[in-house]
């Protein structure tokens, strides 16, 4: 009689099923798996190709990449053979661009002869984080960042704001905040209230926004700094984190990104729920009149780090992300536009901070194109591109086909993505003179392509760009136009007779590229480090 073991008796019969199973494979599947190999490598990526036979009469889809505000070159997207490419090609100047995106391609004004900006109709707003009824503590608030909080909040805009400190510290506040008006309210947005007294002494005389409830400080945990090294050593030592950006997830999670010390860097981002900081907000996505529900899950309910992959993509110090949410269970982070590198990367992200490696169709263009070597005015050379606020979802419908049969509900024809990115001008100390924006727009459906970036800079109504004189910066305003040319004929009466050995007794104006009376400087950093819908949207 044989005697094994308890677990020694397991040994002949796992041998037998061995034996039966390479016994199968080896005779009755032949060759079907290839030896060795669990799984087939990936085909190569190929880019994006459409037929050109079909571009004379349709147009190209939206998820389609372009060369800034241009059609797409021929070359990336035709896929036919030789022959028929040579045929069409030479009858075909560009092809078609999607009658969607016609709205974005078109500008209503011209840019500033001098300074290259178009100027917006909207003006730009001061942002108050004093309470109404209390008094200024001295602090100096600085790069708000904003979201719009649902439709049925009592208050409008949720505001997070860095506060001024003596460099030894980071520290961040927090408010609920709503927007007033000035005069009649004829353009006034909803839910919007007149600016009282006190307010206009607080936002200035234009209106603006001010907090509605008392300012706290954001405690975020400290988090470890495990690569600061060289030149990078005394950033182990600030506590606190900086450059917050809040935004809405796809799943209506209000998130906030910000940068502190990094366990893959020196300086990283992280992702945390505002729900976690700011309890009110929890309660106010239980009540909506509509969904009742307790709120989305939180996917962040703590400091997570985000991260970069392969790492020897990562750089020491990592700023300026923005996430974007193609569907409800889906995000991706952005993280350039052109990387010295790379180009234009961006990732999924695949759950606890971790990322695919770039997505990116390798036939995708540069997006940014060298300025510089196009540009003969000095005053616009030398800027660097880099991303700065938060992306939002734009759906690209008529407002008043929401509640017809037409509709306007999102499609790959319709959607896209669209944030502003700023590109930085260095004075001769090497430090910021003026950020210009650019708005990007990118699709909404794999690839995620660039669609275009901006052809010139963007200023607000009552905006200035640093570098140039005030007349020079309102050259594009008619009405101011108008009232210097007053009063450059006025200063010409009253100077008959002056300045005779310069002009051979002509009268003159003492310094005729200067306005008398004009526009002067305002609000010329134009540094903008958030977007947000307006309040009061339903649904």
């Amino acid at each position: 009689m044989i005697y094994l073991p308890p677990l020694r008796r397991l040994l002949l019969p796992a041998i037998l099923l061995l034996a039966l199973i390479v016994f199968y494979r080896s005779h009755l599947q032949g060759h079907a798996f290839p030896p060795l190999i669990l799984h087939p490598s990936p085909a190569p990526p190929e880019g994006i190709h459409r037929s050109i036979a079909n571009l004379k009469t349709h147009s190209l889809p939206i998820f389609n990449a372009t060369h800034n505000h241009l059609s797409p070159p021929k070359q990336y997207y035709y896929s036919d053979t030789k022959a028929t490419n040579k045929t069409l090609a030479d009858t075909l100047t560009s092809p078609l661009l999607n009658p969607a995106l016609d709205v974005l391609f078109k500008c209503a004004s011209e840019p500033n002869k001098y300074t290259g900006h178009v100027r917006l109709p909207n003006i730009v707003q001061n942002i108050s984080q004093i309470q109404a009824g209390s008094k200024s503590d001295g602090r100096v608030f600085w790069n708000p960042t904003i979201i719009s909080l649902p439709y049925w909040s009592k208050n409008q805009y949720l505001v997070v704001s860095r506060i001024v400190t003596d460099g030894n510290h980071q520290e961040n506040v927090l408010c609920e905040a709503n927007v007033c008006y000035v005069g009649s309210g004829k353009d006034a947005r909803p839910g919007e209230k007149p600016c009282t007294e006190d307010d206009l002494l607080h936002v200035g005389p234009a209106g603006g926004m001010r907090c509605v409830t008392p300012v706290t400080t954001l405690s975020v945990p400290p988090t470890p700094a495990e690569h600061c090294e060289g030149k990078f050593n005394s950033y182990v030592d600030i506590p606190g984190f900086h450059d917050p950006r809040i935004f809405w997830s796809g799943r209506g999670e209000p998130l906030m990104m910000v940068n502190t010390q990094s366990r893959y860097a020196c300086f990283g981002l992280w992702l945390i729920d505002l729900r976690t900081l700011h309890p009110p907000l929890s309660h106010l996505l239980t009540i909506s009149p509509t969904r009742p529900s307790l709120g989305p899950l939180k996917s962040y309910a703590s400091l997570t780090e985000l991260t970069r992959n392969p790492p020897s993509t990562r750089s020491p110090i990592e700023k300026n992300w923005m996430l974007f949410f193609p569907s409800t269970g889906e995000s991706y982070i952005h993280y350039d536009l052109s990387g010295p590198r790379s180009g234009r990367t961006f990732a999924k992200l695949l759950g606890n901070g971790l990322t695919t490696s770039n997505l990116t169709d390798p036939l995708e263009q540069p997006c940014l194109r060298n300025f510089d070597k196009e540009e003969k005015d000095e005053k616009k050379k030398g800027g660097t591109f880099h991303q700065a606020t938060n992306s939002l979802r734009l759906i690209l419908c008529n407002r008043k086909d929401k509640d017809t049969e037409k509709g306007c509900k999102p499609t790959e024809q319709n959607t896209v993505f669209f944030a502003l990115i700023h590109r930085k001008f260095p004075n001769f100390l090497k430090l910021p003179l003026r950020y210009e924006r650019y708005f990007i727009v990118w699709s909404a459906s794999p690839p995620f392509a660039m669609l275009g970036v901006s052809k010139h800079p963007l200023l607000m109504a009552n905006e200035t760009a640093s570098g140039w004189t005030q007349s020079q910066n309102w050259d594009d305003d008619p009405t101011n136009r108008k009232r210097v040319a007053g009063t450059k004929k006025l200063q010409q009466v009253e100077n008959i007779g002056a300045f005779k050995n310069r002009d051979g007794g002509k009268g003159v104006v003492k310094n005729a590229t200067e306005p008398y009376g004009g526009k002067g400087y305002w609000a010329y950093f134009t540094y903008t480090v958030s977007i947000s819908y307006a309040w009061g949207r339903g649904g």
